[in-house]
């Protein structure tokens, strides 16, 4: 049987040298865990069309896609995933509302090291500290 594949995405926010990341609501496996929004994938979507449509689902924003900045693979309930990390940005007079999220914070590099983040955002966030710039 062939595992089944999908592609997730999380987009990364940076405004005046810090990073946007979200706490997710208490309920399911990685509540109360910080992350950085994005989502699945649908079918025949592409990673830029997966984000923007994320971001407006979940947080009232309408982003702008930029480069890739790393992908990571991990396993959930049987399914490969393959995690896209792009740089984001939106309208500064556009205010994110929380809906899968508890709170929203810019934080910096040194303070991301110390929050408890979602698994498969763990690897991303390496990535971003390998960089030590933002």
């Amino acid at each position: 049987m062939e595992e089944m594949r999908r592609v997730t995405t999380c987009g990364i926010c940076v405004r005046d040298g810090k990073v946007l990341v979200g706490k997710r609501i208490k309920e399911g496996e990685i509540g109360g865990l910080w992350e950085f929004p994005g989502g699945k994938n649908r079918w025949h979507e592409t990673v830029a069309d997966t984000l923007k449509r994320e971001w407006l689902e979940e947080l009232g924003v309408h982003v702008t896609v930029g480069n890739a900045l790393g992908t990571t693979d991990f396993v959930h309930k049987g399914t490969h995933f393959t995690l896209v990390a792009c740089e984001v940005s939106f309208p500064e007079d556009e205010k994110p509302v929380l809906s899968v999220q508890t709170e929203l914070k810019f934080v910096t590099l040194d303070e991301l090291k110390g929050l408890a983040m979602a698994p498969s955002d763990q690897a991303i966030r390496s990535i971003l500290l390998s960089e030590q710039s933002l």
